[in-house]
């Protein structure tokens, strides 16, 4: 008798069900073979690394920067709560693995009662006892159909998509601190731009001042020099508005103080690697967000092999064995023996369509991921189009850029030099002042522009999420 609940556990092992779970076939990527750029500046291939190999130490080369993004990787509480949430679908899924296998507990009671004798058959008082131990298990579902296994293997997949939210997490947080931090250098640049251009001003206001004094400058021309020194300082008060604001946004993502010591360097082109951009079938297995929506649509397709095994029947299992016995000193005695074996078949026989619907639903769910997935392909293609296509006209367009805050440069010193000997008015001179503070403000966004284009190349690519996640939770 005791062998029982082993045995039924032994059944429950053996007996194995068939799975209903459609066998899954990736989707088709909706996207082209190559990306939509001339052969001129075709991206570097695969087989000089791929991006999720490159890491983002590799990727952004300043130390300044590199602490940061390493300060944001401990420290950011988006990355935290997605770490935490990975542990949480582990639970979850572990929860639900855990009803493949038989719940097997242990028992044991004890009750002692008097019956007072008016209510005895013996007109006497009686004092009785009742001891039991067991050891069984209770309301185990065969897995015949698979049902279990499915949502087993559902969240199992869940869990897995996860993983990729929290990989998504990193890379995002990564090329945002990165990006935070290029602004921050970038008006930084604005601002002492602004703080010199403001000084040249005033400068050309005391001069235009003092010329008016001796009946040289008109009053005009005190008026225009002054509204270009009105103007200045208007920036300048926006670009250190803009300073904080980017250090305030730059301290949200790190999680923690950023070191004061920062150096408000000028923004250079070697600031960055250029990242390698392979083939588009690349990002099918480069990017976490596509690799999280894939296994969604597989969790999808799972809860179908449970919505088609609700239809057949179920058989449950309930079943102990122990030792029952009036005294407690006899528990254990021979014939004290006992067992129980309660089977139980529920078949499914009128649901008002209910079953159908869940199924249908199903189906429906699984439609849906595949169209989720097919949109974060076609997304990623386009970013990654998106961030090709500006890495040439960027490159370019800072060419001229620097080209033409050359030319302002010349033509400013020309102005100045014809205004000095009386050749030109204040006009022309105030006029080549405000091209050449445009010309050099346009050239420092332009670079911001770019390298920020880059960085989010770097993240359209998966890159960096390869690298070991260091997230303190």
């Amino acid at each position: 008798m005791s062998k029982s609940p082993m045995s039924l556990a032994a059944v429950a092992f053996v007996l194995g069900g068939c799975s209903l779970i459609p066998d899954y076939q990736r989707p088709a990527a909706p996207i082209a073979q190559q990306y939509p750029q001339s052969p001129a500046y075709a991206p570097t291939q695969a087989a000089n690394g791929s991006a999720a190999e490159q890491g983002w130490r590799d990727q952004f080369r300043d130390p300044a920067l590199q602490q940061l993004i390493q300060s944001a990787l401990s420290n950011n509480r988006d990355l935290r709560v997605a770490a935490l949430n990975v542990e949480a679908y582990r639970a979850q899924y572990q929860i639900q693995r855990a009803d493949l296998y038989p719940a097997v507990s242990a028992s044991g009671s004890g009750t002692r009662q008097r019956t007072p004798g008016d209510l005895s058959s013996t007109g006497e008082a009686v004092t009785s006892g009742s001891y039991s131990a067991g050891l069984g298990i209770s309301a185990y579902e065969l897995d015949l159909f698979g049902r279990i296994r499915s949502l087993s293997q559902e969240a199992m997949q869940v869990y897995l998509s996860s993983e990729e939210a929290q990989r998504s997490t990193q890379l995002s947080l990564v090329a945002n601190v990165a990006t935070a931090y290029l602004t921050w250098r970038a008006d930084q640049e604005l601002l002492v731009l602004t703080q010199d251009t403001l000084k040249s001003y005033e400068e050309s206001l005391r001069l235009t001042t003092r010329s008016n004094a001796v009946g040289v400058a008109s009053a005009l021309d005190v008026s225009q020099a002054r509204t270009t020194v009105e103007g200045a300082r208007a920036n300048l008060a926006k670009f250190q508005r803009q300073v904080a604001q980017d250090m305030n946004g730059l301290t949200l993502l790190v999680g923690t103080s950023v070191p004061d010591n920062l150096p408000a360097l000028p923004l250079a082109s070697n600031l960055l690697t250029e990242v390698p951009a392979g083939l588009p079938s690349d990002l099918l297995q480069r990017r976490p967000d596509i690799l999280q929506a894939e296994y969604l649509l597989k969790s999808a397709n799972a809860d179908i092999g449970a919505a088609r095994a609700a239809f057949f029947p179920s058989i449950t299992l309930t079943a102990n064995a122990g030792t029952s016995s009036s005294q407690l000193s006899g528990l254990f005695k021979g014939g004290s023996g006992s067992w129980l074996f309660q089977p139980q078949i529920n078949l499914p026989i009128f649901n008002a369509g209910s079953l159908r619907a869940s199924l249908d639903y199903s189906k429906i769910q699984k439609d849906i991921r595949v169209s989720q997935y097919e949109k974060s392909i076609q997304t990623a293609f386009q970013e990654v189009s998106d961030g090709l296509a500006a890495r040439k006209t960027y490159s370019e367009q800072l060419t001229a850029q620097r080209d033409l805050v050359q030319a302002n440069q010349d033509y400013y010193r020309l102005a100045e030099r014809r205004y000095r000997i009386g050749v030109d008015n204040n006009l022309t001179f105030l006029d080549a002042q405000r091209s050449l503070f445009s010309a050099q403000q346009t050239l420092i966004t332009d670079r911001l522009a770019q390298l920020t284009s880059e960085v989010g190349l770097y993240k359209a690519l998966g890159g960096g999420w390869a690298e070991r996640l260091n997230v303190a939770l």
